[in-house]
């Protein structure tokens, strides 16, 4: 017999390996020229941004949003920033870190100021790194991204027809068991994988792998396991390699199940208790600074800070990390039922109108980052309480980035502004043509908020 053709998956994978090599042969000759030269590589994330700030009145707007945003979360502190390519940034931390409870209502309060360098817990923001680790190693030839779980992991059962992409798209099918009150109250449990792992196989499956959307974390715990079968390599390492050093994120890091405060210094984390009747006991507020991420794993277990956020931000929308067909099926994206259609689920992150990016939510901290890959706008915020959950701080992100739209360099608001307290009557949309506006989004915050500090202020306020 003669020799028998390649399939053509194999051969898409020699090339990807070929460029690898070549590439890696490149460096070897130039690095020696450079003497000892940073083995990191800087990697490009997309549209100039600039140093300046934004006009003030834009600035008004943004302080006002988010000091209703902290108040309406329950939050003792905030950290974010905005960045408009051509016209300015914002960079704002209000509060103070929480390190007690406010006598009579048991809300944060208290401790030093927050800053805009503090390390936070990013949580389930982590998800859209973890599937780009994934994407790295279909880059590679390492795994194939339609691949079986079941080639990674023979032992869990129950995992016929699921492929490491629908687990990164959150389509395999699986469940996800009720554990958040117990997350809440035992902060500091170690949990292993596999328990978390099982208790999503054996939940009740939302249908068949690849036919519909339903977010589940413990997929992406799943996903986690497989890599590290493929890999035999921990996800530490794997971060660091894929994520971290490529962008240079030195703030940023996964600490182990037994690493219970982010290494750098921080604000508190709080999160109301579960009432009985499943809805957040706002009576009782508790402090979960200290906390095991064997509880997220691969699925919220990252810890970092508002500048990595911002670097990770760009190079996620543009797929910068990314050789360029696997970039592409990052966002091909899926519909996210009851979601409106401007909401759509790519490989670990969302698609948000013209945004890309999401929400993160993890006991004691509320995280969300959106970035345009075209015009650059972007935004990152968190808040120190993650009571009202993470479509409370998206739709806070929607809020900013509608605010933040219009922006002129000469200060200069044009017709249709979105300012929150002054929007036309004909609902003119802002210059990007977002899908919302900036007054619908402060809805969607107010409607989200389930542990607000003091009563909420019925006048609506600039921005």
């Amino acid at each position: 017999m003669g020799p028998q053709p390649i399939p053509p998956a194999a051969r898409v994978r020699a090339r990807r390996r070929w460029r690898r090599a070549a590439a890696l042969v490149l460096v070897g000759l130039v690095l020696p020229l450079n003497g000892c030269a940073d083995a990191r590589t800087s990697i490009p994330t997309g549209p100039e941004q600039t140093s300046g700030t934004l006009p003030a009145a834009t600035v008004a707007f943004l302080d006002e949003a988010l000091a209703e945003g902290m108040r309406l979360a329950g939050a003792s502190g905030a950290i974010a920033g905005v960045w408009v390519p051509g016209v300015g940034r914002w960079l704002a931390s209000p509060g103070r870190v929480g390190a007690q409870r406010e006598p009579g209502t048991g809300l944060p309060t208290g401790g030093a100021a927050v800053n805009a360098g503090m390390q936070f817990r990013i949580g389930t923001l982590t998800s859209a790194m973890t599937c780009t680790v994934l994407l790295r190693l279909v880059d590679e030839g390492r795994v194939g991204l339609d691949d079986p779980v079941s080639s990674y992991l023979s032992r869990p059962p129950g995992l016929e027809g699921i492929t490491l992409r629908q687990l990164c798209q959150h389509t395999s099918g699986l469940g996800q068991p009720a554990l958040d009150p117990e997350f809440v109250a035992n902060p500091t449990r170690q949990w292993a994988p596999m328990e978390l792992i099982s208790g999503g196989l054996g939940s009740v499956r939302a249908g068949q792998p690849g036919r519909k959307w339903n977010r589940s974390e413990v997929g992406i715990q799943l996903l986690g396991q497989a890599l590290q079968a493929a890999t035999g390599e921990p996800w530490a390492d794997l971060y660091r390699r894929y994520v971290f050093d490529p962008l240079g994120l030195e703030n940023t890091a996964y600490p182990g199940p037994a690493a219970l405060e982010p290494p750098l210094d921080h604000p508190h984390g709080w999160a109301a208790a579960t009432g009985p009747d499943g809805s957040p006991d706002c009576t009782i507020v508790q402090d979960v600074t200290l906390l095991s991420t064997s509880m997220t794993g691969v699925a919220g277990g990252v810890v970092s800070t508002l500048e990595d956020l911002r670097t990770w931000s760009l190079a996620l929308a543009t797929g910068s990390l990314l050789e360029q067909g696997t970039a592409g099926e990052q966002w091909e994206t899926v519909p996210e039922d009851g979601a409106s259609r401007w909401r759509r689920q790519g490989l670990g992150a969302e698609q948000v109108g013209p945004f890309r990016g999401g929400a993160g939510v993890i006991p004691g901290f509320l995280s969300a980052t959106l970035t345009d890959p075209v015009s650059g706008l972007m935004v990152v915020v968190t808040v120190n309480n993650s009571s009202a959950g993470e479509e409370f701080v998206l739709a806070l992100a929607r809020w900013l980035a509608a605010l933040a739209a219009d922006a002129r360099p000469d200060g200069a608001q044009p017709a249709g502004a979105q300012q929150a307290g002054a929007q036309p009557a004909d609902g003119t949309r802002t210059a990007m043509t977002l899908p919302w506006t900036a007054r619908e989004a402060q809805t969607d915050v107010r409607r989200a908020a389930v542990c607000p500090a003091g009563a909420a202020d019925q006048a609506a306020p600039a921005g």
